[in-house]
């Protein structure tokens, strides 16, 4: 099976670089103020053997910068977003890295009762616009419930660039089986990406404990569809449970100390044996982990 690695978290490794990173813009706030350590970082990532980057656009919403800003700015900093990956790539010798256009939740991480379902356009459409003539793939990134990301795929321009949907899952306690954050199922968030003709369907920004089984489940229902064509992945989380109130990103959350590169190569075994073929890291995943992804799962 070919794997294709995806690059890992932004926010920690700016801070890293001693880039501006604080509440309530988060990594918004190096794209306003340092621009070139997001280029930095990008360019980290793809060295470290990243085939694909992802704009740095995720706090790009009103909930972190802001609906003044982000009425003003919204599309200017999505299309910087795009520039800096896009200039990242050129710097690069890996010239034929790809760029996906983060679309993330519009309304706050993990937190699908804030969803408002009018305002889904203004504010995903800037940031579409913005990105849009840098992207070669389009990111619905940790997506909480199934009406985000068909919402958004309503917006795209219809270019035929693929479209990924990466959904996070619950993970504060055990359930039967794993959910999305809005408690729906596995398996209808699948059945609905089939229906709106997604190419990859993975699941972000959440522990890999829950992640394996969740492959499973989708790896099957593509199968009862015929829909084996749509490709599977992973980025996980470095942290602990996040309790079902949490916000994610609404403060640093510790970085669990029993993850490290070697451990979450070995769960990135587990969800490539279960059929992912797209892989990397999510918030607390740095480059070192990448490169161990991309010498261990490129051979």
């Amino acid at each position: 099976m070919n794997i294709t690695i995806l690059d890992g978290g932004m926010s920690r490794e700016l801070m890293r670089l001693n880039a501006p990173f604080r509440q309530p813009e988060w990594s918004a706030l190096s794209l306003i103020e340092k621009p070139s350590a997001v280029q930095q970082v990008h360019q980290e990532f793809i060295a470290a053997g990243a085939e694909v980057i992802t704009t740095n656009s995720y706090a790009v919403v009103p909930f972190h910068i802001g609906e003044q800003r982000f009425h003003s700015d919204g599309k200017m900093l999505a299309e910087r977003a795009g520039r800096l990956a896009k200039s990242a790539v050129q710097n690069s010798p890996v010239l034929n890295t790809k760029i996906a256009g983060s679309l993330p939740p519009m309304f706050g991480s993990y937190r699908a009762d804030l969803i408002q379902a009018d305002r889904f356009a203004d504010i995903a459409q800037p940031i579409i616009d913005g990105l849009s003539p840098y992207v070669d793939i389009w990111l619905c990134e940790t997506q909480s419930a199934i009406i985000e990301p068909v919402s958004i795929q309503k917006l795209l321009p219809k270019d035929n660039r693929p479209l990924w949907v990466s959904f996070t899952l619950t993970d504060d306690k055990p359930t039967p089986e794993p959910q999305l954050r809005s408690r729906e199922s596995v398996q209808s968030a699948v059945e609905k990406m089939i229906e709106i003709g997604v190419s990859a369907i993975l699941f972000n920004c959440c522990q890999p404990e829950v992640i394996e089984q969740a492959l499973a489940i989708t790896k099957n229902v593509l199968q009862q569809h015929q829909a084996n064509h749509i490709r599977t992945g992973a980025y996980a989380n470095a942290f602990a449970p996040q309790p079902e109130d949490a916000t994610a990103n609404d403060g640093l959350d510790e970085v669990r100390k029993d993850l490290d590169p070697q451990s979450y190569l070995a769960w990135a075994k587990k969800w490539t044996a279960q059929g992912a073929s797209i892989i990397g890291g999510c918030c607390g995943i740095g480059v070192e982990y990448i490169d161990v992804l991309a010498k261990n799962l490129k051979e």
